[in-house]
Order: C-alpha cells, then sequence, then structure tokens
C-alpha cells in the first residue's frame, strides 16, 4: 500500500511543483549511463578482423572468380586477360618509372580541381541557401548542371581553352562546383529554426550568424556534398582525359586508359581500370571517412566498441 501510494503522489503531483531530489538523481545517472563512452584502445587483433580481414576476403573472392573465367575460357583471352597478365602489366610499368607518374598526373589534377571548386562551390551554396532571390533564379540551373553528364562540357572545354591544363579544370569545376553548392544548401535547409532564433538572440548575426551557427549545423549535408563533389570531379577528369589527348598534357590514368584501347591491350586497359578505383577508395578513406567519423563523434552519433 505504501508503494502504490508513492505512485499515486507522484501521479497527482502539481505541474508547478518541483520534483523530488531522488528523482532528479535517477534521471541524471541514466543520462550519464547513455552518454559514456568507452575510450580504451581496440585490441590490433579485432581490428585486422573486423577492419582488414573482409576487404582482403572479397578481393581474394574476385580474383578467385576472375581466375575460373579465364580458364573457362568464357571469352577470348584478348577480352579478358589473367590476373597475372594484369600483374606483369603492373610489374612493366614500375621498373619503367612510369607507374607512379600516371597516379600523381591524375591524383594532383583532380586534388587541386577539387580544392578549386570548394572555394566556389561553398560561398555559392551560401548564397543561394540564404538569399531567396538568388535561390530562385540559381537553384534550378544547379540542379540541372548536377544532373548534366560531366562528359558534354569536354568539347566545348577543349574549343575554348585548348588541349591545356586549364581545359581540365574547368571541367572539374563544372562537374563539382553544382554538387557541393546543393550539398550545402540542403544541409542549411536542414538547420533548425531553433538554433538559428538562438544564435540572434546571442548577437550570432550575418556573418558571424553563418559561421558559428549556420555552417556548423549544416555540416553532415555539407560534407555529403563535398563527397559526391568529389566524385563529380574525378569522373569529369578521367572523361577528360580520355578524350582530350596530347603531349603537353602528360598521361594520366584516363590517357593510360584509351592508350590501351588504342593499341588494344587489355591488360592495359584493366591496369587504368584498376588504378582509377584504387584511387578513388584512397580519398575516400583517407580524407572523408575520418570526416565523416569525426563529424558523428561531435555530435553523439558514433561510439566506439
Amino acid at each position: 500500500m505504501a508503494s502504490t501510494d508513492t505512485t499515486a503522489q507522484k501521479d497527482a503531483r502539481a505541474p508547478g511543483e518541483a520534483v523530488p531530489q531522488q528523482d532528479l538523481a535517477g534521471l541524471e545517472a541514466g543520462l550519464d549511463a547513455l552518454e559514456t563512452v568507452q575510450t580504451g584502445r581496440t585490441p590490433l587483433s579485432r581490428t585486422l578482423v573486423q577492419k582488414v580481414l573482409p576487404p582482403v576476403v572479397a578481393v581474394v573472392l574476385v580474383l578467385v572468380v576472375w581466375q575460373i573465367l579465364v580458364w573457362a575460357k568464357v571469352t577470348d583471352d584478348y577480352k579478358l586477360p589473367s590476373p597475372s597478365a594484369v600483374w606483369d602489366e603492373v610489374a612493366d610499368a614500375w621498373a619503367q618509372g612510369t607507374l607512379l607518374g600516371y597516379i600523381w598526373t591524375s591524383v594532383s589534377r583532380g586534388l587541386l580541381g577539387f580544392l578549386l571548386a570548394l572555394v566556389i562551390g561553398t560561398p555559392l551554396g551560401l548564397l543561394v541557401a540564404r538569399v531567396t532571390f538568388v535561390r530562385a533564379a540559381l537553384g534550378p540551373i544547379l540542379s540541372g548542371l548536377q544532373s548534366l553528364p560531366s562528359v558534354a562540357w569536354v568539347p566545348p572545354a577543349v574549343i575554348w581553352l585548348g588541349l591545356n591544363d586549364s581545359m581540365m579544370y574547368a571541367v572539374i569545376l563544372l562537374g563539382a562546383v553544382p554538387s557541393i553548392a546543393n550539398g550545402l544548401v540542403s544541409g542549411v535547409d536542414q538547420v533548425p529554426p531553433l538554433f538559428l532564433r538562438a544564435g540572434r538572440t546571442l548577437g550570432a548575426t550575418g556573418l558571424r550568424g553563418t559561421w558559428h551557427i549556420v555552417m556548423p549545423a549544416a555540416l553532415p549535408g555539407y560534407l555529403a556534398g563535398l563527397k559526391q563533389g568529389w566524385a563529380f570531379s574525378w569522373r569529369s577528369l578521367m572523361a577528360a582525359e580520355i578524350i582530350a589527348s596530347s603531349p603537353d598534357l602528360g598521361v594520366g590514368l584516363g590517357q593510360l586508359l584509351e592508350n590501351g584501347r588504342t593499341v588494344g591491350s587489355m591488360p592495359m586497359v584493366f591496369l587504368a581500370i584498376f588504378l582509377i578505383l584504387i584511387v578513388g577508395i584512397a580519398i575516400d578513406l583517407l580524407i572523408f571517412s575520418p570526416l565523416e567519423r569525426w563529424v558523428l563523434r561531435n555530435r553523439g552519433l558514433l561510439v566506439k566498441s
């Protein structure tokens, strides 16, 4: 009966009545338990099993299936080279000292072009997100440019700028800027209005409010736009290198792919494809995945296990 009376007293508590101290203590303990994060170092063996082993197994399975298809002669040898033939192509490029040159030519262009797109797309996205007239004027155009295949910009860029690096960067910008701007617009649209009102109350208006309130709150959407912007940058660059070739441009991964097609060397084609894929994966693992983890951890959405 005492327990029942206590429950009835709690239920009958007036809305403005103070909460008992023991209830507050219990609530605080529950919140502390929810926010508790394990800070111990993850064992190396566990990291290897969870992070390293799965992709290694996947690669091995792909190689096994690939080799089985070659042995089964599902197609002619010149159409589907064996893994060993592609490895020989890698070894030859390494011995000649050209392998790293292929990679660096494309990666340097891609990263520089992406940084330029970042510098242009970020203020453009903020302008579109915050100014109604600009959004009405440029919003549909940015969406249309984002859906336009990047390869469509290569012919006009060659005519306007010629066969040089400026043409490459122009194609990258036209492919990446709309994605970065639209990602930031989407992030700003998802900022709770309460944040903006609280910022204005504290005096965070204008550029100060943009820097301290809008940008941090819009960071998840902005980061998604950056990832998509990099993907568009990389694909735009590959399209430009495949279509536009010149001795002054050097040999990047896209040009290597086109050279393999020209001479009918499928090992060279597969080498170029694998290098393009590896660079894309490496950029994601080294740059964007750590940024995503940092954003999630700062928002309490990532718990180390």
